[in-house]
């Protein structure tokens, strides 16, 4: 059985020392693109946004990132330090010094001294590894960003990096099962429940977006994500053309990017009259128009099989979307009563949901759905899950 301990903080070493802790928060993920760090900033409101929430819950807080020069930027209470990771050539200069390596993160680390350490992701075993090591006695929180668990010799790999975490967290306990049933985390590793991320997105006037995106439909039917497998776009369209005569009026309208069964999406379309009248693929757009299509739908359609923790999801409710979603841990613990969960890969359900939804009072609908955001899944809930979870580290230290 999963540990929950620490899920309620007991007596903190904060209380001790009469001061907010200290938290360092790293990932060991290089960006690929080997953008400026002010650059990479702006280009991940994930990380900035949830950053300044911990720092306003409290939390004196330092992210550490591999990046292609040190540099240092404050923002928003929050202490972001770059450290150059070696790969790319460095100039031939006096002040220059050595190349650093990957492995200079740990170091860097290491010497902030902190009360917890935050790794994000279960990713680069060897120096996870090497991390909790170094740290001593300074407790570490491993946080899952939709990892799957490795097969063959990797996994013995993730369980000598992974084994020792004093902590590991998850949008649901439930999800680190596959990791303790494969010997990744030791039995009674402390699992806490997190979000990974929130949205600034929220309700507005749907006339108006609805003349900006061009969508419609009574309901208007929204669906993001990757045509893929885990997705499953081929059981949404069955689904879809399985309602559409109790909705004579609805449309469905499909953002994406990678699409690797677009083809197949393509001709399930072309082979149904229904669908060839009602589903239009759209493709790709920035992140910040996804607002306005939010804004622009009633109901929110993802049916996956698997999901760390459904960005898409957290955006429609704040939008006040009503979700029909596959029911799997992430999404229970996001959606509550806001939405529908159905069994993946089940169209016959998929459409009686979308059916009995599609027929709920519209403001009442659209009312529950963003209570359901303010209540749960908001910037400020996440900063002070954050904090909680570190001061029950600090607790246990």
């Amino acid at each position: 059985m999963l540990s929950d301990r620490g899920a309620t903080p007991g007596a903190s070493r904060i209380a001790v020392r009469g001061r907010s802790p200290r938290v360092v928060q790293v990932s060991f993920i290089p960006e690929a693109e080997r953008r400026d760090p002010e650059t990479l900033l702006a280009a991940w409101p994930t990380l900035v946004n949830v950053a300044a929430s911990v720092a306003r819950a409290g939390v004196q807080l330092t992210v550490v990132l591999p990046a292609v020069r040190d540099q240092i930027i404050e923002r928003d209470g929050v202490r972001y330090e770059f450290v150059d990771d070696g790969r790319v050539v460095p100039r031939r200069s006096p002040q220059r010094g050595r190349v650093r390596r990957s492995g200079d993160v740990v170091d860097h680390v290491v010497a902030l001294d902190a009360d917890v350490v935050h790794l994000h992701g279960f990713v680069r075993p060897l120096l996870a590894r090497r991390l909790r090591a170094a740290l001593r006695d300074v407790p570490l929180l491993v946080q899952d960003h939709g990892s799957l668990v490795p097969a063959g010799a990797r996994r013995l790999f993730w369980r000598l990096a992974f084994g020792d975490a004093d902590a590991v967290a998850f949008a649901a306990r439930e999800q680190a099962t596959p990791f303790v049933d494969a010997g990744v985390l030791r039995r009674g590793t402390p699992v806490f429940e997190l979000f990974e991320d929130s949205t600034s997105f929220g309700v507005g006037d749907r006339e108006e977006a609805r003349a900006a995106t061009g969508l419609f439909g009574d309901p208007c039917v929204l669906w993001t994500g990757r045509l893929d497998a885990n997705k499953d776009p081929l059981v949404m369209l069955d689904a879809f053309e399985r309602a559409a005569p109790g909705l004579p009026d609805a449309r469905l309208w499909c953002r994406y990017g990678d699409a690797p069964l677009l083809d197949d999406v393509e001709r399930r379309i072309a082979a149904s009259a229904i669908l060839r009248e009602r589903v239009t693929l759209l493709g790709r757009c920035t992140h910040a128009e996804m607002e306005a299509h939010y804004r622009a739908a009633d109901l929110f359609v993802q049916p996956s099989h698997r999901e760390g923790c459904s960005y898409s999801t957290i955006e429609a409710l704040a939008c006040g979307v009503a979700p029909v979603v596959g029911d799997i841990p992430s999404m229970r613990k996001i959606v509550g009563d806001a939405g529908a969960l159905v069994p993946p890969g089940d169209a016959t359900a998929l459409a009686a949901a979308i059916v009995e939804v599609a027929m709920r009072d519209p403001a009442a609908r659209r009312a529950t759905a963003r209570a359901r955001f303010e209540d749960v899944l908001a910037y400020e809930h996440v900063g002070r899950a954050l904090r909680s979870t570190y001061e029950a580290m600090m607790a246990r230290a």
